[in-house]
C-alpha cells in the first residue's frame, strides 16, 4: 500500500476518532475532504467502499452527542439565520411533493444526488459547522484548514496535463462542487480574501503558507478561463475595500492593488480576450456568453408560467419546453435557477439569507467596538473578509449557479459563527474583569486591615 494512502487513512482515522473527544476534527476533516476529495491514493482501498464524507459526519455528529455540554453556542439553539436556511430547506421539499417528478438521467446515478437530499446533508453539516465553530480560535483553524484545501487545489491544477483542459478550460478537478471549470474559480476567488486576511495576521510560517496558497489560488483561477471567478474576485475586492476599517484601508487596498498586478501578470493572451467580452455588452462576440443571456430571456417565461416552481432539479427537463435548443442545459445563474425551480417565494427567501447575513456582519462590526484593542482588530479583519467571501459567491452567483454549492451555504452561515465567536469573548472578557475586580476589592481589604492594625499597634 503506497505511503500516501496510509497518510490518508491516519488522517481519516484521526479525524473520526478525535471528533469524539473535540467534535473540531470532524470540522477539520470534512473541510479538507471537500477540497481534496479522493485522488490516486484511495485506488488501492477503493474496493473498501467507504463514504470517507458520512463517516465524518456521522463521528462529528456523535461527538456533539458527548460534548453537547462542552459546546458554546450560546442560549438559543437556533439563530435566524439558521430558522431562515431550514425553512428554505422545506420549500425544496415541498417543491417535490407539488412539483413534477425529476426524470432527468443526471440525478439517476448512485453517485449524484438529487438537490433536495444533498442540500439536507449539505445544511446538516453547516449546523455542525456553526455549532462547533464558536470560538475565534476554532475558527480560525476552520480557516487553515480551507487553505490547506486551496493550496492542494492549486498545486493539482498546476500539474493536471493538457489531457485534463476541454476547450482550453481546466475541468474535473478535486471535490463533486469542483468538477466544472467556473465553479472552483468561484470558490478559488472566495477564498482569496480569506487568505488576505490569515497572511496580515499570522507569523512567517504562516504568511509563507497563505502566500503559497494565494499565488497557486489565483494561477488555477487562470487555468479556468472563468470569467465568473474574475467577476467574484472584482466583486469580492470591492467589498471588501469598503467593508474594512478605515484604518486598515490604506493597507488593504495596496495589497489589492499588488495582488491584482500578479494576477494580471498569471494572466495568458486567452484569458485576457475571453475576460474582454465582459466588458464588450451588446457587442459580445463569446458564442457562451450570449448563449447564456438566451436562456436568461428563456428561464423568465418558465418563471412566468410557473410562479411556484418547477420543483427542484427541474430545471433541465423545462427548459426545452421555452427554448428547444437549450434543453437539459444549465441557468448559468444562480437567482433564475432557484425562482424557476423553487418559484417567487423561493427567490425571496433566498435574498432574504444574503441580506441578513451582510446584516449580521454589519452588526458584529458595530459590537466590535466594545472589544479592547488587541480583539477587535482580529474580529474586525475576519469579518470584512467573511464579508468580502461572500461578496464573490453573490456577484458570481449572477453568471453561474451555486444554488446548491456546498460552500456557498458554509458562508451563508458563516456569519452565525463570527456572532457565536463575539458572544464567547465578550463573556471571557467579563468573566475576567469580574475576576479581576474582586481580586482588586480583595486587595484594598486587605491593605485597609493591614493599615487598622498597624494604627492600632
Amino acid at each position: 500500500m503506497p505511503i500516501v494512502t496510509i497518510i490518508f487513512l491516519v488522517g481519516f482515522f484521526v479525524c473520526c476518532v478525535g471528533a469524539w473527544v473535540a467534535p473540531l476534527f470532524g470540522i477539520v476533516g470534512g473541510v479538507l475532504y471537500y477540497t481534496i476529495a479522493t485522488g490516486w491514493w484511495t485506488v488501492p482501498i477503493q474496493h473498501w467502499g467507504i463514504r470517507y464524507y458520512y463517516f465524518l459526519a456521522l463521528s462529528t455528529i456523535i461527538g456533539v452527542a458527548i460534548n453537547w455540554r462542552k459546546l458554546r453556542f450560546g442560549k438559543s439553539i437556533l439563530e435566524k439565520q439558521e430558522k431562515f436556511t431550514l425553512l428554505f430547506l422545506g420549500i425544496i421539499w415541498l417543491s417535490m411533493v407539488f412539483g413534477e417528478v425529476t426524470t432527468i438521467e443526471i440525478y439517476q446515478s448512485p453517485y449524484i444526488d438529487h438537490p433536495s437530499m444533498r442540500l439536507l446533508k449539505i445544511v446538516i453539516f453547516a449546523f455542525l459547522i456553526t455549532h462547533i465553530v464558536t470560538r475565534i480560535n476554532y475558527l480560525n483553524i476552520f480557516f487553515w484548514a480551507l487553505i490547506l484545501g486551496t493550496v492542494h487545489l492549486g498545486i493539482r491544477a498546476y500539474q493536471m496535463p493538457q489531457s485534463a483542459f476541454i476547450s482550453g478550460r481546466l475541468e474535473n478537478i478535486g471535490g463533486p462542487d469542483f468538477r466544472a471549470s467556473n465553479d472552483l474559480a468561484v470558490f478559488l476567488a472566495a477564498m482569496v480574501p480569506i487568505i488576505g486576511i490569515m497572511f496580515s495576521k499570522t507569523h512567517w510560517p504562516g504568511k509563507i503558507l497563505c502566500a503559497i496558497s494565494g499565488v497557486f489560488a489565483l494561477n488555477a483561477i487562470v487555468l479556468t478561463r472563468s470569467r465568473v471567478g474574475m467577476l467574484g474576485l472584482v466583486g469580492g475586492a470591492l467589498t471588501l475595500a469598503l467593508f474594512i476599517p478605515k484604518r486598515h484601508r490604506s493597507k488593504i487596498i495596496a495589497s489589492l492593488i499588488i495582488a491584482g498586478i500578479g494576477f494580471f501578470a498569471l494572466m495568458d493572451t486567452r484569458y485576457i480576450i475571453r475576460s474582454k467580452t465582459i466588458l464588450e455588452g451588446s457587442k459580445i462576440q463569446d458564442r457562451s456568453a450570449q448563449s447564456r443571456i438566451e436562456i436568461w430571456r428563456d428561464s423568465i417565461q418558465m418563471i412566468k408560467a410557473n410562479p411556484l416552481g418547477v420543483g427542484a432539479g427541474n430545471f433541465y427537463q423545462n427548459i426545452g419546453r421555452y427554448s428547444p435548443q437549450a434543453k437539459n442545459r444549465d441557468a448559468h445563474n444562480t437567482y433564475i435557477r432557484c425562482a424557476a425551480e423553487l418559484g417567487l417565494h423561493g427567490f425571496a427567501l433566498l435574498l432574504v439569507l444574503i441580506l441578513n447575513s451582510f446584516l449580521m456582519l454589519r452588526r458584529i462590526r458595530r459590537r466590535v467596538a466594545t472589544l479592547p484593542q488587541k480583539y477587535r482588530t482580529e474580529f474586525q479583519m475576519v469579518g470584512s473578509a467573511l464579508a468580502a467571501s461572500l461578496a464573490v459567491f453573490i456577484v458570481s452567483g449572477l453568471t453561474s449557479t451555486l444554488l446548491y454549492m456546498e460552500a456557498f451555504w458554509w458562508w451563508l452561515l458563516l456569519p452565525v459563527c463570527l456572532q457565536r465567536c463575539l458572544d464567547n469573548q465578550l463573556a471571557e472578557i467579563a468573566v475576567t474583569e469580574k475576576d479581576s475586580e474582586k481580586q482588586n476589592l480583595a486587595l484594598k481589604q486587605s491593605e485597609k486591615k493591614h493599615s487598622t492594625v498597624i494604627f492600632k499597634t
